[in-house]
């Protein structure tokens, strides 16, 4: 069973700052990709980065320049540094975790973490 526990969340001003993190309960080397996403009231969660096993990584549009996804696979954590927020930005952010088996590839969520930006 795979957890993912994701903190750092909070309520910024505009051009402000803040880092996400995502402590899983396993190896993240041994997931085949990892992200982030987000969900505004009345929106579809939408990709936000993600991150493949080799480290390869891919941003929405509206973030790219702004937001950076790392990760630390000593400490099975990823992170998403986020720069220059824009109340836009204002979403319950959601960190994912896809993992392979014979059965196919299963997507792990976790709770997820408020992060809203005022104006």
């Amino acid at each position: 069973q795979v957890q993912l526990v994701e903190s750092g969340g909070g309520l910024v001003q505009a051009g402000g700052t803040l880092r996400l993190s995502c402590a899983a309960s396993g190896n993240i080397f041994s997931f085949d990709g990892m992200g982030w996403y987000r969900q505004a009231p009345g929106k579809q969660r939408e990709l936000v980065a993600s991150m493949t096993r080799v480290g390869s990584t891919n941003y929405a549009d509206s973030v790219k320049g702004r937001f950076t996804i790392s990760r630390d696979i000593p400490k099975n954590t990823i992170y998403l540094q986020m720069n220059s927020l824009k109340p836009e930005d204002t979403a319950v952010y959601f960190c994912k975790a896809d993992l392979a088996s014979g059965f196919g590839v299963r997507p792990y969520w976790g709770q997820g973490t408020q992060v809203t930006v005022s104006s």
